[in-house]
């Protein structure tokens, strides 16, 4: 049976990063991906250099810690660095954290080869976030597919994993779904359950975003869509439990960038990352691809 969910009027509040001077000074700092342990907050990061040369990586991970969520003390050094693996040489960027139970975590992160040309979805996992080992690639860009990054990783109730991923083809942004019965894969491409929508505001790209799944409630992704001239919104998409079918999708998007008009700001609202606390979910996103914000989204109702 379908059912019709909306969600209400969010309510905005700006996320403060607090790093060293340096660090800000050089870099953006975009997709950010948090979590709760304990009473801390943990955030991992992407930061991007403000000015990019022919041989600089295009991305670097930092890590941060935050007491209340919202204002973040970040690490001086990068916790995922490019090297190692070709794949990953030109740079590290979008990292999704899946802490476990075993107090190890296990990172999905973007690699960007030497020549900034191809993509692959990479793993860097261990006990301790400043000193995380690489592993081989997690999922490479299936034929017909180019440019394979950002992943969402969830479970679904018949037990296997899902990792949807953004890729590039015919010059847009597509999300594509791979299959694991274990986190470690192998992982196998298969069709993703929803596309773009002729004549909507996520006509032409589409980017993975969050995903919240709470019992009694569909699992609901937050997700990133644009038209061809590529200004970025969020909306959001409901799912049924085996992520097989769409039960309810926004008409309208659920978050705009607020200052976009703003010099020379990029007319961008890019989800990353949802927080829960209690009825309520905190959802993190980079707008104007160089700030981050958090704004409370007071959920799904049937």
């Amino acid at each position: 049976m379908h059912m019709n969910y909306a969600i209400a009027s969010p309510r905005v509040e700006r996320l403060e990063i607090v790093a060293s001077a340096e660090i800000l000074s050089r870099h953006e700092l975009i997709n950010p991906c948090v979590w709760r342990q304990g009473e801390t907050v943990h955030l991992m990061v992407c930061a991007v250099p403000r000015h990019v040369g022919p041989t600089d990586p295009t991305g670097e991970i930092y890590t941060a810690t935050s007491a209340d969520g919202r204002t973040f003390s970040l690490e001086p050094m990068p916790a995922i660095t490019p090297g190692l693996h070709a794949a990953d040489l030109g740079g590290v960027e979008d990292p999704t954290v899946l802490p476990g139970a075993d107090g190890r975590f296990m990172t999905f992160y973007t690699g960007v080869d030497a020549g900034r040309v191809e993509r692959a979805l990479l793993v860097a996992e261990g006990s301790d976030l400043s000193r995380l080992s690489k592993r081989p690639v997690a999922l490479s860009a299936p034929p017909m597919q180019q440019y394979i990054r950002r992943a969402t990783v969830t479970q679904g109730a018949d037990g296997r994993w899902r990792m949807f991923y953004e890729y590039m083809q015919d010059r847009a942004a597509r999300i594509g779904l791979a299959l694991a019965d274990e986190l470690d894969g192998p992982w196998k491409a298969v069709a993703a359950p929803f596309a773009a929508r002729p004549g909507s505001w996520d006509n032409w790209h589409l980017s993975t975003g969050p995903i919240v799944a709470r019992p009694g409630e569909p699992p609901v992704m937050y997700y990133n869509g644009a038209g061809p001239d590529a200004k970025w919104r969020i909306g959001w998409i409901a799912f049924d439990e085996a992520f097989g079918k769409v039960v309810a999708r926004c008409e309208q998007p659920l978050l705009e960038p607020g200052a976009a008009d703003q010099g020379n700001a990029a007319d961008v609202a890019f989800a990353a990352s949802c927080l829960t606390d209690g009825d309520k979910i905190w959802l993190y996103y980079s707008s104007e691809d160089r700030v981050l914000n958090r704004v409370a989204v007071t959920g799904i109702a049937t």
